[in-house]
């Protein structure tokens, strides 16, 4: 059992690396096809995305207005540091705008990351919520798109592979560069190792701007 604590130091330090170097971690540790497809980027929001997945599915089915109580009874579920992960098949439509925001944020959520759409874009970026999605659009999920499960393994579209699978409690890490899935069975090692690239690359660059070329910065620190 990881402690609050534990939790928040190392969403602090995943803040401080970039989604380049950590794919390339997970590159060499096996893991190729963890990052998300190119589609997935920051829709709203100033900061990184960086947290403990919370997933959240659904899909495209008719039913009456009135909302829809268990997307409520989903988020009510959030904590501190957690990312919404949010998927299904709801192309066209949005999986929520500003009001679930407010809602995810009191719960101490970080972001989410959304397979759909997502509205009131102006009004989430006000809250300096950081939500990572696939478009934007006014057209609203009630009606047309209903939660059905949540807390419970997920696909996403991927960047390599046709999906990659996001199990409750893996880290999801963005950036301007996209977002990826970190399983929590090795999130303690990605870490240590990207911060020792991050490091190296601190160093390239400090050297470069001393006046090193590039060929003998990278025959003195190797591949980056």
């Amino acid at each position: 059992m990881v402690s609050k604590e534990e939790k928040s130091s190392i969403r602090e330090r995943f803040l401080k690396v970039d989604t380049s170097n950590v794919a390339d971690v997970l590159d060499e540790m096996g893991y190729p096809d963890q990052g998300l497809a190119s589609a997935f980027q920051r829709q709203t929001g100033s900061e990184r995305l960086a947290g403990w997945a919370y997933t959240i599915r659904g899909q495209m089915t008719p039913y009456g207005f009135g909302g829809d109580a268990d997307k409520m009874k989903a988020c009510a579920a959030l904590s501190e540091g957690d990312v919404s992960v949010w998927s299904g098949d709801g192309d066209g439509i949005c999986y929520f705008g500003e009001l679930i925001s407010i809602g995810m944020k009191e719960k101490g959520s970080v972001g989410a990351i959304v397979d759909g759409g997502l509205r009131d874009t102006s009004w989430i970026n006000a809250l300096g919520f950081t939500v990572f999605g696939r478009f934007r659009t006014p057209v609203q999920s009630i009606s047309r798109w209903k939660v059905n499960a949540w807390n419970v393994p997920v696909y996403m579209e991927g960047a390599t592979g046709r999906r990659v699978a996001v199990e409750p409690g893996d880290f999801i890490l963005g950036d301007d560069d996209g977002a990826l899935v970190i399983p929590q069975a090795i999130l303690r090692e990605v870490l240590e190792r990207s911060e020792r690239l991050t490091q190296q690359e601190i160093a390239i660059r400090q050297s470069l701007s001393e006046g090193m070329s590039l060929a003998a910065a990278l025959e003195k620190y190797g591949h980056v």
